[in-house]
């Protein structure tokens, strides 16, 4: 069965790729992913806020030798918070692209523009064949309104594009007002790809010890949802590739995730939990289906069920919130 895919020009043998994880920083388990079958890597994040700190530090070595940048340091996360520091992460992605056979995808995760961009050139210059820009923000701001988190989000996109000559797909969060209006800025700015939706780990409360804890919850199948609902309503609206992450831990869940339009999907959840020889299950298991369904390859069911193919569009609309909402009954 032909399970191949096309995704930011890369011409992939299914289209299950192991996410941003730490699976996919650790050579020996890259080795085992591209052995089980993974089309693609996706390297962890790098994060702002590293780059960032590094780049304080610097100028605090470099300006005074003393503790007079200390107040700024205490505001950013601390190295041993990060797995991999940026010099070794450059390291990392070198010796991950030697390793491999398959396009290895670098990840930036930022939410303002800023002097730290220009690490996208270096991620570029150490192999990556392409970067995932992870947008992300944690708004607290009551004077933030939403146009200027837009604004500030496309601007940064646009900069990190006219600085490298690799795809860059946006991994975005499911919070946007108008996602498909928001996308067409993105596809404008040099956005090859779409990633729907980055996940997030919020903190919750300890009631006893008045503390604010954190805790990292894999995902199940029934985040899935969302993701599906904006894949379908974006695709065929604009022309970058879609991939679907959050929630796919079955091979249902791949085919579902491809037939509302998805080139697509990441996997992080089920990969840490199964181990990466699962790929290769899923796989089986994906093309089992097809067969079975008399489909010659998985390309013939990609965007059957999107918004504008499915048989009832207004399932995807707010006519369904209603019937939704009045279909409950007391068992």
């Amino acid at each position: 069965m032909d399970l191949s895919t096309n995704y930011l020009s890369f011409e992939l043998s299914s289209p299950m790729i192991p996410g941003a994880c730490p699976l996919t920083g650790d050579l020996s388990a890259v080795r085992r992913l591209e052995d089980a079958g993974a089309p693609m890597i996706i390297m962890p994040s790098v994060f702002q806020e590293q780059l960032e700190r590094e780049q304080v530090a610097f100028h605090q070595n470099l300006e005074s030798g003393d503790d007079s940048y200390a107040e700024s340091l205490s505001y950013l996360p601390r190295p041993e918070d990060f797995r991999l520091g940026p010099d070794e992460y450059l390291e990392q992605l070198a010796r991950i692209k030697a390793a491999v056979r398959v396009p290895v995808a670098a990840s930036l995760n930022g939410r303002t523009r800023g002097g730290w961009m220009d690490f996208a050139r270096l991620l570029h210059t150490a192999g990556a064949d392409a970067l995932e820009l992870n947008v992300y923000d944690t708004l607290i701001d009551p004077d933030r309104d939403a146009a200027s988190v837009e604004s500030e989000a496309i601007a940064m996109v646009g900069e990190v594009c006219r600085a490298v000559a690799i795809p860059v797909a946006v991994k975005l969060a499911p919070f946007y007002t108008n996602i498909q209006h928001f996308a067409m800025q993105l596809e404008k700015a040099g956005a090859k790809g779409l990633v729907l939706f980055n996940r997030f780990y919020q903190p919750d409360i300890d009631v006893e010890n008045l503390e604010v804890t954190r805790s990292l919850e894999l995902s199940t199948s029934a985040e899935l949802l969302p993701r599906l609902r904006a894949t379908a309503a974006l695709y065929e609206h604009c022309a970058v590739d879609l991939a679907i992450t959050g929630g796919v831990h079955t091979a249902i869940d791949v085919l579902k995730a491809v037939m509302v339009g998805a080139s697509s999907v990441q996997m992080v959840s089920a990969l840490l939990q199964l181990g990466p020889r699962y790929l290769t299950t899923l796989r089986d298991e994906l093309a089992r289906w097809l067969e079975l369904h008399d489909y010659e390859s998985l390309s013939q069911a990609r965007g059957s069920m999107s918004l504008s193919r499915t048989p009832d569009p207004s399932a995807f609309e707010r006519g369904n919130y209603a019937r939704i909402l009045q279909s409950w009954t007391r068992t």
